[in-house]
């Protein structure tokens, strides 16, 4: 472990006036001591910071985003118009399982791991995640996953069973080439990511947390990650248990799935579904936390009814459960098993009700700023409404049995996950940019950004419940010319109108991305002040990017919105509130008395390597057993460098003292 010591003093302070003591050359600013193998392009590949992985999360995330919305853009305008010639059936097939799985696996749940990576140790006090090289070997899973998956689209096509890969659709009778292989072993493999992940963060915040934190003064986005994580613990075994019967029905000749052998193809429908609804909430209640952060901020209020807020949460994660059967009404379950999940199907709309009313007791009578994250925020609310209501409908099981595999279930999902989901993933983006890159992204840009989404998501979506209600089938790549109404029931008018949508919507996105880049070039004139928003949180309580070892002082937590209250007081004859300390004054503060001693992991490259190795092995189990062999050694040496590799850095690994990093403290790496 490496162990920075630092002077007591700092400049900053000196020049305030808080020291006498003359500000010595080793008291000059100065800039972590890092390895030497965490320079250059070493740093990104090598790291275990929690920090640079959330960002790398978040980087892949959003290209797999690019990758997932060019084929929804390919599936819009093969129906845009009736009996349409831009895809073949089994390329349109393809298409839409990559797009739902893509945004589903390779984007809404590791943008999530990136926010709570990043965010989640500066929210708790602590100084990293628990396991730092466990951290970093979940992120190259997820990458080696992703791209393992992606692969297929060379080796002969993409898996074409839909995202759900109903038996016996992906059996090699039906789907004889290698699609179906790569996805269910590139799933397994960005499944150990989420795992991994899932285990890290619980122990992390169950055992990490600042003096004084108890865990009804944690932050709400910790608490949905958390909740989260124990969702993923459980939910992520089952969808590997039915991924590992589907590979080895594929590869092995078992039969698991084939009723000819006397089994039942609904035994993956159930294992499925039961990771699948559990699924929904993994998605969206990393947005809900973001959303509760967000609010709160920019209504200049507290949270309202925070134990509400909590304990809906995990109502949510408990009674998630319970539903997952409502997606196989039309199977033929038997009036009890229906009744029973009718009846949960409605009850989970009861703690969802509760966030929203909640996030609008919140809103009302604050002193609304309307930025760019509180639009995002307040369009979740809305939204995601929409879905919920929506959603409802499918606990009336005549009614769910048919809407089941229309255009109407199309409509709902996606109001739920991009109304929900990646609504409150953008509001996390524009919120806690500055914190993460020390730069503002530039606010007209965000709005018309959130603009062009907003009027894209609806006119894409929103036609898709009349559609769905005029008996289009999902999963079709062409409707009938003889069949499509006529008036207000024109399925080629609500079609045109959805394929419009949704490029007005991409629009949008690519404003996001513009962003970026434009904040990027004018980084100088975009830098951020160290409290932009007036934050209320303890992740703010550190310079803005945070230092590599976030804090100079672990803080001492004794309120909930720990921040706010350091920053303000109560009058004590009016009761308002008056500022009483600057963000830039408590951050003086820490940096005079920073820890003398502080512990941070060094750099390894074995979890790389050991996530190398699970590809090969997919690939050996599709094309050649020799890969398999090349595999299983790359992972075995890893697992043994990896368990060799010493705790303690040998003092020549690092760097001699030099640069400025603006932290404010000098900072002598040594070994101990």
């Amino acid at each position: 472990m490496a162990i920075i010591e630092r002077p007591i003093a700092t400049p900053a302070l000196a020049r305030a006036g808080g020291i006498t003591t003359p500000v010595g050359p080793k008291q000059a600013l100065g800039v972590f001591r890092r390895p030497v193998s965490s320079n250059g392009w070493r740093s990104w590949f090598f790291t275990v910071d929690h920090k640079q992985l959330g960002i790398m999360y978040g980087v892949v995330s959003l290209t797999f985003f690019v990758v997932g919305g060019l084929e929804a853009l390919l599936i819009r305008l093969q129906l845009a118009q009736p009996n349409g010639k831009i895809l073949s059936a089994d390329l349109y097939n393809q298409m839409f399982t990559m797009h739902a799985t893509t945004m589903i696996f390779l984007f809404v749940m590791p943008m999530a791991a990136a926010f709570a990576n990043y965010l989640v140790p500066l929210q708790i006090g602590a100084r990293d995640v628990a396991f730092p090289r466990l951290n970093a070997f979940g992120f190259w899973c997820f990458l080696a996953g992703g791209v393992f998956l992606n692969t297929s689209w060379v080796f002969g096509g993409a898996a074409q069973g839909g995202w759900f890969m109903y038996a016996p659709n992906s059996s090699r009778l039906f789907s004889p080439g290698h699609g179906v292989d790569f996805w269910a072993f590139g799933l397994q493999v960005t499944g150990i990511a989420s795992l991994t992940g899932a285990i890290n963060l619980i122990v992390t915040i169950l055992n990490m947390r600042a003096p004084g934190m108890k865990m009804m003064k944690m932050p709400i986005f910790t608490w949905m990650v958390l909740i989260t994580q124990f969702l993923l613990l459980f939910a992520i075994p089952v969808i590997t248990v039915a991924l590992f019967l589907l590979s080895f029905q594929r590869t092995f000749g078992a039969t698991f799935f084939d009723v000819r052998a006397g089994a039942d193809p609904l035994l993956w429908q159930h294992l499925f579904w039961i990771f699948g609804h559990p699924e929904v909430y993994i998605l969206v209640l990393p947005s809900f936390g973001i959303v509760s952060e967000v609010l709160p901020v920019f209504a200049r209020k507290p949270l309202f009814g925070y134990p509400l807020v909590v304990f809906s949460g995990a109502a949510i994660g408990f009674v998630g459960w319970g539903v997952w059967a409502h997606h196989m009404f039309a199977s033929g379950l038997g009036p009890v098993s229906v009744a029973v999940f009718s009846f949960s199907t409605m009850a989970i709309a009861i703690p969802t009700g509760v966030k929203i009313i909640n996030w609008l007791m919140t809103l009302w009578g604050g002193k609304l700023r309307f930025t760019t994250a509180m639009l995002f925020a307040t369009g979740l609310i809305f939204e995601f409404t929409i879905g919920g209501l929506s959603g409802v409908t499918h606990a009336v099981a005549p009614s769910d049995t048919q809407q089941t595999d229309t255009y109407y279930i199309v409509a709902h999902f996606h109001y739920v996950l991009f109304g929900g989901a990646v609504f409150g993933l953008f509001a996390g983006f524009y919120y806690w940019w500055p914190k993460a890159f020390g730069t503002m992204l530039n606010e007209t840009l965000g709005k018309i950004n959130f603009w062009l989404m907003v009027i894209g998501m609806n006119l894409t979506f929103g036609p898709m419940h009349i559609l769905g209600l005029q008996g289009q089938p999902r999963r079709m790549y062409r409707y009938d010319t003889s069949r499509v109404g006529s008036g207000f029931f024109n399925l080629t008018f609500w079609n045109l109108v959805a394929t419009i949508g949704s490029f007005i919507l991409a629009v949008g996105v690519l404003f996001f991305i513009i962003n970026i880049f434009y904040t990027y070039k004018r980084r100088q004139l975009a830098k951020a002040p160290l409290d932009p928003w007036d934050a209320r949180s303890v992740e703010w309580m550190t310079s803005s990017p945070p230092k590599a070892h976030n804090f100079d002082v672990i803080p001492t937590i004794t309120n909930l919105d720990e921040f706010f209250h350091r920053k303000y007081a109560a009058d004590a004859e009016t009761g308002e509130l008056r500022p009483v300390a600057t963000a830039e004054e408590l951050m003086a503060i820490q940096e005079a008395n920073a820890d003398k001693n502080i512990h941070l992991p060094g750099p390894s490259y074995w979890p790389i390597i050991l996530a190398i190795g699970l590809p090969i092995i997919g690939y050996g189990i599709i094309f050649s057993h020799i890969l398999i062999a090349i595999g299983a050694t790359v992972i075995f040496f890893a697992i043994f460098g990896w368990s060799m590799e010493p705790s303690v850095p040998d003092p020549s690994d690092y760097d001699p003292p030099s640069g400025n990093d603006g932290g404010g403290t000098k900072e002598l790496a040594t070994v101990g």
